[in-house]
């Protein structure tokens, strides 16, 4: 196997150089001075560190945001993609052992990483697996209530190893998991493929997502939150999936999953849902209910119908429940191509924090050159990075930028705060770091021309121009009142 190596700047060292290079121009130092970095949708520029800038008491240009870091909403969790079993196995055998430690190192490292903190798994197959299973398969298909053929044997070779790899680097890793179908003896047409769960398995089908739980938490992998269903509101011809509408799951976690995880120490949480911004109704169906919505942590949401802005009604009515963006793909389809980098963080990045979610997954981790392997499915979806499955050789895709905009200076436990002001083509989310009190502002400018604005906070001003199609993150550290 032909092994590449590419040198990357560390990021501290990226810093440095781009702020000997400020100083070297004689900015004035009249207040706070910003960190930038940018990537345009060309890529020409890649999270390329800019000249800092400083702020100062200049005037506002017509374009003005103001951030606010007294004026505070969700606490974020942090940003990432899945590991799905295709991602899992690539990185597992289709990469030298050392090309397999630098890409795990840059994508979930903090130090010169991107500090991914928050993962995906699947409960058994999905269309990105390389054939369809459950992690409990009798010898022809015969009913098992009791479980005994449970196994989370075919995630041993790659999902549980390299995730077990991204927790090692980052101990903040979390990780949640959701299922594509129950086991195919459990459904209605005793088939992975399409069918609905029946209600007589539902405790049984409570019972097989705990012993996932407890089978992953045994390999140092422990579960931060479940999802009872993907996508419940279709069902796919030709990959796992499974109908189970708000009616069925408000049962299933009123009257099983939730009495189960009720009584257990360090249980993991219960997000809804799991699909499309076009059916909130569904989510409120069962955070109406009032057996299972007492269970009921957060709202899960996909990208691929609807706005964003659902997530906000959804949590005002019910602002108790957490939101979370757990799956949007990037890929060779309408509007993804002629929208590209910016469109991806605009909606996943910005939208999808400004409307309450405290994480954001984009889908595959890691696809090979021809989208895949998978078994049925999407055909044209891109992973977060493209791993060649001849050399190991990776190259980074625009979720990869968009992620890293705010995964690399967004901590977890960070707090969104407000940044208010219209700017047309620019779209822009701010965050302050618990940790240190810094201030992290990502912004992309979609139009096709260079943007001029100015960045206010603690009566100081920042004036800046944003180049045509491109994503940036200001960095900076408030003066003491």
């Amino acid at each position: 196997m032909k092994t590449t190596i590419r040198w990357r700047m560390p990021f501290t060292l990226s810093v440095l150089f781009a702020a000997m290079f400020a100083g070297a121009t004689g900015t004035a130092h009249a207040g706070p001075r910003a960190q930038v970095w940018i990537t345009t949708s060309d890529h020409r520029q890649a999270m390329r560190a800019q000249a800092p800038v400083a702020f100062d008491d200049s005037s506002e240009r017509r374009i003005h945001i103001e951030v606010n870091p007294e004026q505070r909403f969700q606490r974020m969790v942090g940003f990432g993609a899945s590991i799905t079993d295709s991602s899992a196995w690539l990185i597992q055998h289709r990469m030298s052992p050392d090309q397999r430690d630098a890409l795990l190192r840059e994508l979930f490292g903090r130090d010169g990483g991107l500090g991914l903190s928050f993962t995906r798994l699947t409960i058994g197959a999905s269309d990105f697996s390389r054939h369809h299973y459950s992690l409990d398969d009798p010898p022809g298909n015969q009913p098992d209530p009791e479980l005994k053929h449970f196994s989370i044997e075919p995630n041993r070779g790659d999902v549980v190893p390299v995730t077990r790899a991204a927790l090692a680097i980052n101990p903040q890793l979390q990780v949640m998991a959701s299922p594509w179908s129950a086991p195919a003896w459990m459904k209605s047409n005793n088939s992975l493929i399409q069918g609905a769960l029946r209600p007589e398995y539902y405790d049984a089908f409570a019972r097989y997502l705990l012993k996932f739980v407890d089978a992953y938490a045994a390999e140092g992998i422990p579960i931060f939150a479940l999802t009872v269903q993907n996508e419940p509101d279709f069902e796919p011809k030709d990959y796992p999936g499974m109908r189970l509408n708000a009616p069925a799951r408000a049962r299933f976690i009123g009257d099983h999953l939730g009495p189960l995880l009720a009584g257990r120490k360090n249980a993991p949480q219960i997000f809804d849902w799991d699909h499309n911004w076009d059916k909130p109704q569904e989510p409120l169906g069962v955070l109406n209910d009032p057996a299972a919505g007492k269970y009921v942590s957060a709202v899960a949401w996909h990208c691929y119908g609807g706005a964003v802005e659902a997530q906000t009604p959804v949590h005002e009515a019910f602002p108790d429940k957490d939101a979370y963006l757990t799956e949007c793909s990037g890929g060779d389809w309408e509007p993804i191509i002629s929208g590209g980098l910016t469109l991806q963080a605009r909606g996943q990045v910005i939208g999808a924090t400004r409307n309450w979610a405290r994480g954001v997954l984009f889908w595959n981790l890691a696809l090979d050159q021809d989208g895949g392997p998978h078994a049925g499915g999407c055909d044209t979806c891109r992973g977060v990075v493209t791993i060649n499955s001849d050399t190991g050789e990776v190259s980074r895709t625009d979720e990869y930028y968009a992620l890293a905009h705010a995964s690399r200076f967004v901590r977890p436990g960070a707090s969104r705060v407000a940044s208010e002001g219209e700017g047309g083509d620019l779209d822009h989310v701010a965050f302050r770091n618990e940790d240190d009190g810094s201030l992290v502002l990502v912004m992309t400018n979609s139009a096709n021309r260079t943007r001029r604005f100015s960045i206010g906070q603690g009566g100081r001003t920042l004036r800046y121009a944003l180049p045509a199609r491109s994503l940036a993150t200001f960095v900076w550290t408030p003066e003491a009142p």
